[in-house]
């Protein structure tokens, strides 16, 4: 675990001093792509960028240092805990109460589990019944109040969340992994037992976009859905999940579990399957990228993504619902362009990110996110009228090659006229194969 967590350090300094030095060499002002930053704004930004390129690179060199010494900088408990002892006012803690939450934090036993062992960890092994024993070390061999150096607790545990999974895998002998903390606010001692669920059976594409499937749009306190049918027509009434994510790490973490549970029991009564954004923020918040854009830095930092995708996946493999990741390019713009106005009545109102999720599950079926345009009413064979619905892909005559009318012809048009009217890529949606292409390098 402290290795992981120099490493993280490692590289995030290596990525910060690869970005400073590239903007620091473009000229004052500019312009950035989409793949690259451009150049700071101002000669004043770009000094100050100078001196932080030097501390950055002496923090690395101190960091790369400890490594090769084996020096690890980490405060057992946090270092949260450890800087409240220096301001217990502002904390609201007595010495003795702060005392106690610190040694509490470190009061801690974990051991990873091994499959084929006995239990699944043979250093915290917890039976069926419930029973908790501990492989003590060597030198605390006599403390042993069971057979081959075992000391059992006198209480047992039972497991009320995934018990029936955690029973399965004790009596297969699968890995487990286990931590027993102290809550100081309960004053009680917990144990915890988590593994690793194994890789999900792919599904075929088409089998997946078979019946349609729901469009999900991620954003910093809900999920925009949508059901889409095969032919990309929106369904029914948008839905949104909210979830808060103010408060500690617990409340947090409850608020993205119950999210996607009502998610997925939605999904699971349409028997339908998800598709989502295959975002990825881990190298896009950071200050030397986005430089004064605070308020989106502080807006993608607060989206939990790699949290709600882990867990996403997690639990939709449980309850066999299979999960579609499509490129997230362009799909709230696009959607709020060609499809919020469409879908707003006098009883709904569509929001952008719900326009968003329909254009992410087209994206997903592998149809465009562009609507269809209608023609002049004079050359509508239904009569005058909008024509933009999307018809389905076995409906007759949809976009067919005209049929030759036999006769004499009042125009200098020669035989066989509109031969290529089915061919689309040759009128006016340019953009139609490159499109395709894209969708399905991005699936």
């Amino acid at each position: 675990m402290l290795l992981e967590l120099v490493v993280d350090e490692l590289a995030w300094l290596e990525a910060s001093i690869r970005t400073i030095a590239h903007r620091l060499s473009l000229p004052v002002g500019e312009r950035g792509s989409k793949r690259a930053p451009g150049g700071y704004r101002t000669r004043q930004e770009w000094f100050a960028k100078t001196r932080r390129l030097h501390l950055l690179e002496e923090r690395l060199a101190v960091e790369r240092a400890d490594r090769e010494s084996g020096r690890v900088r980490v405060v057992r408990g946090g270092k949260k805990t450890a800087r409240n002892r220096h301001n217990l006012t502002a904390a609201q803690l007595t010495e003795a109460e702060w005392r106690q939450r610190w040694e509490a934090s470190r009061w801690f036993l974990q051991a990873d589990g091994e499959s084929g062992k006995r239990f699944g960890n043979e250093t915290i092994r917890v039976t069926p019944d419930g029973e908790v024993s501990i492989k003590l070390p060597a030198p605390l061999a006599h403390l042993a109040n069971a057979p081959n150096g075992r000391y059992v607790f006198a209480s047992r545990v039972r497991f009320h969340h995934r018990g029936a999974e955690w029973a399965d895998r004790v009596l297969s002998n699968r890995a487990i992994a286990y931590r027993v903390h102290y809550d100081v606010g309960r004053s009680r001692w917990y144990l915890t037992a988590s593994w690793t669920i194994p890789p999900v059976k792919t599904v075929p594409l088409p089998e997946a976009r078979k019946d349609g499937l729901i469009g999900v749009d991620t954003n910093a306190d809900h999920l925009a859905a949508w059901r889409l049918d095969e032919h990309g027509n929106p369904r029914g009434e948008p839905r949104r999940f909210f979830f808060d994510l103010d408060g500690p790490a617990s409340y947090r973490d409850a608020q993205v579990r119950h999210t996607l549970i009502r998610l997925l029991h939605w999904a699971v009564r349409r028997g339908l399957s998800i598709a989502i954004e295959d975002l990825d923020f881990a190298a896009e918040k950071t200050r030397e990228k986005h430089g004064r854009r605070k308020r989106f830095r502080k807006l993608i930092s607060g989206m939990p993504i790699s949290k709600l995708r882990a867990r996403l996946v997690s639990m939709a493999a449980e309850l066999g619902i299979t999960i579609v990741a499509v490129d997230p390019a362009y799909t709230s713009v696009w959607g709020a362009q060609h499809w919020q106005k469409p879908l707003t009545s006098k009883t709904r109102k569509t929001t952008r990110h719900d326009a968003a999720s329909v254009a992410i599950g087209r994206r997903a079926l592998g149809h465009r996110i562009r609507r269809r345009t209608a023609p002049p009413p004079a050359h509508q064979s239904d009569g005058p009228g909008h024509r933009t619905a999307q018809a389905g892909g076995g409906t007759p005559g949809r976009e067919g090659t005209r049929p030759r009318i036999p006769g004499p012809r009042t125009r200098s048009t020669g035989t066989g006229c509109g031969a290529n009217a089915g061919d689309q890529d040759a009128q006016h949606r340019w953009e139609h194969p490159a499109e395709l292409v894209q969708l399905m390098l991005s699936l």
